[in-house]
């Protein structure tokens, strides 16, 4: 068979859910997977993650320039983290025969430190159980690479067992600066993965490396193999696991906590959330910090604009501002609704950029009537208590509106306090 097809198969054995969007070299890829189109690559990675949240493996195919709109959620995930595996399967046009651009997707497992595996015809289905295994051991997206010349090769179909492991998201009692230290020390223990993993080859005359990155080989190493694209491993040999110095810092060491404003006119909204124990997928911006004392209803957070498509996979309820909204979020909310996912969507309207000097944001509810929003005063608890309850089939959007106060700093609260 096509090793298009013996991809599609072995995904369909490691993975509860698939997502894509189509485009050369992948399309034959996706369709074999039965994999959902989403209306962008972004969208289909926080899926992904959202079921990764609720416990389901999901995996997102894409094109080597489609890898580029998921950059964001990529990025987020390794310091945020997740529970069951994610693995975006990402075919690189390597000649621009369908194209604009010639593009390496392994430099990504640079950027975003996280690993990466391009297996050959021999390793093609153990390959796809082993990045499942590696996002769920590191808590991070994984990324599988694969060219055209290996999804057109006759390949035979070799089933490997799943062998369901478990991600976790970052200790909430970790500042971010924290999370991001965890993050390392999983990053440094990906080396050791990579440099022991049975999937390479380095002996006999006939290497191979499937493990990209983190690179399996020092530069003393007397490997030569055949790349396709850029000499990346070449490039990378003389690569080090991040150093690792102390604890990673808590809100106890550093003393303190961050928190909304003392005026806040969203308050009411967090209390009811704690009050019911609705857990929410926080946006990037001030919502970020309901993850926080004292309300600590947020469980996730990948990036701006990313809360809807998240939540509506996994928790149920995005909490997101009205630019987070606008600047990514919105064609998220399209796909939610053209697919009647169960999600509350909750808007925090304040008319302006609340974590990045708070510059004007255009009026929200003109860009989403099509959602045929409820708007609710900050204020009007009544309404708010009816308003906000777990999501019962489609989706909903609650906007609601509420004045920053002039001057007004997010409080910062003993961490004996809290």
């Amino acid at each position: 068979m096509k090793g298009s097809e013996a991809l599609a198969l072995a995904l369909l054995r490691s993975a509860d859910r698939c997502y894509t969007v189509s485009g050369y070299p992948i399309s034959d890829l996706a369709a074999s997977a039965g994999a959902a189109i989403t209306v962008n690559e972004k969208t289909a990675l926080e899926y992904a993650l959202g079921d990764s949240l609720s416990g389901r493996r999901a995996a997102v195919i894409v094109k080597h320039v489609g890898l580029n709109a998921c950059a964001d959620p990529l990025v987020h995930a390794t310091v945020q983290g997740l529970r069951a595996g994610v693995v975006v399967v990402v075919g690189d046009d390597v000649r621009a025969a369908a194209s604009d651009i010639v593009q390496d997707s392994r430099y990504y497992g640079e950027v975003a430190q996280v690993p990466v595996l391009e297996p050959d015809g021999e390793t093609l289905g153990p390959a796809v159980e082993a990045a499942f295994e590696a996002s769920e051991t590191f808590s991070r997206v994984a990324i599988l690479r694969v060219t055209p010349d290996l999804l057109d090769a006759d390949l035979p179909d070799i089933p490997v067992p799943r062998s369901d492991r478990k991600g976790c998201l970052a200790d909430p009692d970790l500042t971010m600066a924290g999370r991001a230290e965890a993050a390392d020390r999983r990053t440094a223990a990906m080396f050791a993965w990579s440099r022991s993993s049975p999937l390479n080859r380095l002996s006999g005359g006939k290497d191979r490396i499937v493990t990209v990155y983190p690179p399996p080989i020092g530069p003393d190493a007397p490997v030569e193999v055949h790349e396709v694209g850029r000499p990346f491993l070449r490039e990378h040999r003389l690569l080090a696991p991040p150093d690792i110095a102390g604890e990673p810092e808590r809100h106890a060491l550093r003393g303190y906590s961050r928190t909304f404003c003392r005026d806040c006119p969203f308050h009411p909204v967090f209390g009811i959330l704690r009050e019911r124990k609705m857990w929410a997928v926080c946006d990037a911006g001030c919502a970020i910090l309901a993850m926080n004392p004292p309300y600590r209803v947020g469980i996730a957070t990948y990036g701006l604009g990313s809360s809807v498509a998240v939540a509506a996979t996994g928790p149920g309820v995005a909490l997101t501002g009205d630019y987070a909204l606008l600047h990514s979020g919105i064609n998220a909310l399209i796909d939610v609704y053209e697919r009647k996912l169960p999600l509350l969507c909750i808007v925090l309207a304040n008319n302006r950029m609340g974590m990045t000097g708070g510059h004007p944001v255009p009026e929200i509810l003109r860009y989403i009537a099509w959602a045929d929003p409820v708007v609710c005063a900050a204020d009007d608890t009544a309404t708010l208590r009816r308003l906000l309850i777990p999501p019962k089939g489609g989706p909903r959007t609650v906007v609601v509106e509420g004045a920053c106060p002039n001057g007004g700093r997010h409080e910062t609260v003993a961490y004996r306090d809290l």
